[in-house]
């Protein structure tokens, strides 16, 4: 079986492109915490690429912006091509079957559409944040 669950916040806002025929997908990366640091182990998350496809890709395109937190399903694909240097690179994604918001919104704040902002960040935290 091959399933994946993480839970993280998008590092940068989301790459979607569209195809001819509407066809349309999406590449961005988790920032994912680790759950034990190791004593001297600077990097406390693992930055994850992960792609999208179809229906996903559309709410990825709509909500996925830098610094929002997720839930992700999906599985794990790898891969290789040969880059313009003639050497070979080896490639490993999270292709997204399914995501949703991992914050609820403010209490008494309303958002576009009936959506809550998700960027509840605490002041003074963002210092802290694996990305900026």
């Amino acid at each position: 079986m091959n399933k994946v669950i993480l839970l993280g916040r998008m590092t940068k806002d989301a790459e979607v492109r569209r195809g001819d025929s509407d066809s349309i997908f999406a590449r961005f990366n988790l920032a994912v915490d680790r759950r034990f640091k190791k004593e001297g182990d600077e990097q406390t998350a693992d930055f994850i690429s992960c792609v999208a496809f179809g229906k996903v890709s559309e709410f990825v395109e709509k909500f996925g912006h830098k610094g929002v937190k997720f839930v992700v399903e999906g599985r794990i694909q790898t891969g290789s091509y040969t880059n313009k240097d003639g050497v070979k690179i080896y490639t490993t994604d999270i292709v997204v079957e399914n995501m949703e918001f991992a914050e609820s919104k403010k209490m008494g704040e309303s958002a576009p559409d009936g959506y809550a902002d998700f960027m509840n960040i605490p002041e003074g935290m963002e210092s802290e944040m694996p990305f900026k």
